[in-house]
């Protein structure tokens, strides 16, 4: 106790032998920082105890101080700003001239996490729309799922300018957690993630390639991972257990971002002319189905509708799906792209086709029944994909 006393009494000394040479001495002002730095070195080993209130009235007014010390102020006010400086250095504020380049763990106060300066998580039940601008019908250019991260740029009103993956736009304020509570929450939520690296991913009910197909996946998804195993990643699907396998994911630990609209709709990576022609072919939906026909609107077949779609392309094929399952070069269902052909087969012969949209879903003339409509990819049993857009 006799030491604290002493360590104080000491520190009043410095204080006011800075505040009388600054008075008295023209010409010679005693720096703030100067000040900061003799108080500091007293005080560096007692134990201050001074509340927070009391500590952020100090900086304030230390902030003031320094607006003040400019060529227009007289002694006076000169005054002013060694007795608030030295306020501030008894209630244990940093020093000035350590302000201005904040530490890691100042940075994490505000906001800093997992690769973010300003780290911001969206918090809803499905997904946080981004746009083009704050205003509320701009266009949406992306898309943030619940539990993604972005940086916040800056907030304006109550929407918040932020990044997020490729996607730059503007969020509502009211489902984004910000601050020292983003960093909070991003630390009990962030996971081992599995991120896809092939489009159409079979999801399986267990680790086996004879296993159940449960869906299919695009690429660019991120799956929860539970576990990994020899060859296979146990993952959580639509909350429940499921497995893929581990040759087309990468395992990471970190946050989701938010996908664009491409992405969104069609998967990461695909190029443009892929996602025109899907596009293109959704135009058509409900149309209906005409045996032997090619029309778009009045009416084709399954053949007949991927001939007319991929000839405004530039891409001739003939009218019968088992040609078309020559064309092209034959890949993988798990490497299959958006503007894929899928083909199905009964008895052992090619008999139907389909254009691969992404996401596990198909785009095709089914039958007089139907009409063109969108299914799974799996509504049967794939027997070949053909890739014929080159990219």
């Amino acid at each position: 106790m006799k030491n604290k006393v002493i360590k104080y009494l000491l520190a009043l000394v410095v204080l006011v032998c800075a505040t009388e040479t600054a008075v008295y001495a023209a010409g010679n002002t005693t720096s703030l920082s100067d000040l900061s730095v003799g108080a500091a070195s007293v005080l560096e080993s007692g134990n201050n105890t001074a509340s927070a209130p009391a500590a952020e009235t100090a900086l304030e007014e230390t902030d003031g101080a320094e607006a003040a010390n400019s060529q227009d102020q007289d002694a006076s006010k000169e005054d002013t700003v060694l007795v608030s400086a030295g306020a501030a250095f008894v209630t244990d504020v940093v020093p000035e001239g350590l302000e201005d380049e904040p530490g890691d763990a100042e940075e994490e106060a505000v906001g800093g996490a997992y690769g973010y300066t300003n780290l911001g998580i969206a918090r809803v039940e499905d997904h946080l729309n981004v746009r083009e601008t704050a205003d509320d019908n701009s266009k949406i250019v992306g898309k943030m799922s619940n539990d993604s991260g972005c940086e916040i740029l800056e907030v304006v009103g109550n929407k918040a300018h932020i990044v997020s993956g490729s996607v730059e736009g503007y969020v509502s304020m009211d489902y984004l957690l910000s601050g020292p509570g983003a960093v909070a929450y991003a630390n009990q939520i962030v996971k081992k993630l599995a991120t896809v690296s092939a489009d159409g991913l079979k999801v399986r009910n267990v680790p086996s390639l004879d296993g159940e197909v449960i869906n299919l996946v695009a690429y660019g998804e991120e799956l929860e991972v539970v576990e990994e195993l020899d060859g296979w990643v146990k993952v959580l699907y639509d909350g429940q257990e499921a497995y893929v396998s581990a040759e087309y994911v990468t395992v990471g630990e970190n946050l989701k971002t938010a996908l664009n609209m491409t992405e969104f709709l069609y998967g990461v990576g695909v190029s443009d002319v892929r996602v025109e022609l899907c596009e293109y072919a959704k135009q058509f939906r409900g149309n209906p189905y005409v045996w032997g026909g090619t029309s778009l609107t009045k009416g084709a077949d399954c053949s007949g509708f991927v001939l007319s779609i991929f000839a405004k392309y530039g891409i001739s094929l003939p009218h019968s799906s088992r040609a078309q399952a020559t064309m092209g070069t034959e890949i993988s269902m798990a490497d299959a792209k958006p503007g894929d052909l899928v083909f199905y087969s009964k008895g052992g012969r090619i008999n139907h086709v389909a254009i691969y949209i992404g996401g596990g879903q198909v785009i095709h003339a089914s039958s007089p029944k139907t009409g063109i409509r969108i299914t799974s990819a799996y509504y049967r049993t794939p027997t070949t994909v053909r890739r014929l857009i080159q990219d």
